[in-house]
């Protein structure tokens, strides 16, 4: 019995086995069916197949950061008071390094994320000058601390224009004109190189009078003058001492009668100006004629050419009053005249010589323009 019982289970199990085997294999039968398209692919196995690429994301290597460093300070005043609201530029030497912050509440401010490198600091607020950091030298890394970042006050600018009076620059003028000297000691006060002068005042037209008639310089030439006509016995005054007395009063009188008149009085009254417009340019005869024609022609207080009734009239005025205290045999009409015709000729002479030589040997003079 048992012999049956094992004889039927080797059979069950010899049939079961012959089973499995008709079933198909997918590898067998892919394998199979690759060999029969193509002897001679090459077969895979399972340890030597290429490996599924993988569905999962895959990820690059994080790239090196940049290593940058920061500025900070803190704005005050010369006094050591905060600053807020201040502006803080940074001043790089690419144009993206540069930028601005402003200080916050405590004056403080921060540049971060700064590239090493070299840069300026400039902080600047409202009321205050600008200040300007010496050269900061960044390095990776680290963070720099500005340091004297003082502001100081601005300097208010004031400015205040002054006029002056017509009156004030005349004066001026006038000054400048009484230290013109020939030779640097003959006065030269009666001549104006000043292109556009002020007109003289009563004032002045008689200060510049009397400063020519009291200058120690006038007393010497009247003093030669006097000494010319002794020997020339004119006018017919005795010789010796007393004839030299009287020539020198007649001459000083002269000088003195001509000047108040002709540059003081009769300006004043006329409204005219005493003086010498030197020309200086143009051709020489223009400046020949305008010399010429200046005892005759004057230029007005309104700045226009007149009549130079002045001059004209001092010339006469003066040869008129000096019959007065002449000798007697010269008191008429042809010294009068005469006197009228030499004191013209010689203002005619004199203007000439202003106009081309004078001004030469004139050293203050020389250096008006």
């Amino acid at each position: 019995m048992a012999c049956r019982i094992a004889a039927t289970m080797l059979f069950l199990h010899v049939f079961a086995a012959i089973l499995l085997s008709q079933e198909p294999n997918p590898r067998a039968s892919t394998g199979a069916a690759l060999q029969d398209h193509d002897p001679a692919a090459p077969t895979f196995s399972p340890a030597s197949s290429p490996a599924a690429p993988s569905t999962q994301p895959q990820t690059l290597p994080d790239a090196p950061q940049a290593r940058t460093g920061s500025i900070i300070g803190t704005v005050t005043d010369i006094t050591g008071g905060i600053v807020p609201d201040a502006t803080v530029a940074l001043a790089g030497p690419l144009p993206r390094d540069r930028r601005a912050v402003a200080t916050n509440d405590k004056g403080f401010f921060e540049f971060t994320a700064v590239e090493p490198g070299t840069y300026h600091v400039v902080a600047g607020a409202k009321g205050f000058s600008n200040w300007t950091s010496p050269p900061i030298v960044l390095i990776p890394d680290k963070a720099v601390i500005v340091t004297g970042c003082k502001l100081k006050v601005a300097e208010a600018k004031t400015e205040i224009y002054v006029g002056y009076t017509s009156e004030q620059i005349a004066t001026e003028q006038v000054k400048i004109a009484e230290k013109q000297r020939l030779f640097g000691f003959i006065p030269n006060f009666y001549v104006v190189y000043e292109p556009n002068p002020e007109p003289l005042t009563t004032k002045l037209k008689f200060r510049l009078a009397l400063k020519v008639a009291t200058d120690p310089v006038t007393f010497i030439g009247t003093g030669v003058v006097a000494g010319l006509e002794q020997a020339a016995d004119h006018p017919n005054y005795v010789q010796g001492a007393k004839g030299y007395g009287e020539r020198f009063g007649a001459v000083y009188a002269d000088g003195v009668i001509d000047i108040m008149i002709g540059g003081a009085i009769l300006p004043s009254l006329l409204r005219q100006d005493p003086r010498y417009f030197y020309q200086g340019t143009g051709t020489k005869k223009s400046r020949a004629l305008h010399a010429m024609s200046s005892p005759f022609i004057c230029k007005g207080d309104n700045g226009k050419s007149q009549p130079n009734y002045s001059s004209i009239g001092g010339d006469l005025a003066t040869a008129g009053i000096a019959t007065t205290y002449y000798p007697a045999s010269n008191r008429n009409a042809g010294t009068v005249f005469s006197n009228f015709l030499i004191g013209t000729g010689e203002r005619v002479a004199a203007d000439l010589a202003q106009e081309f030589i004078v001004r030469r040997l004139t050293p203050s003079a020389k250096k008006q323009k």
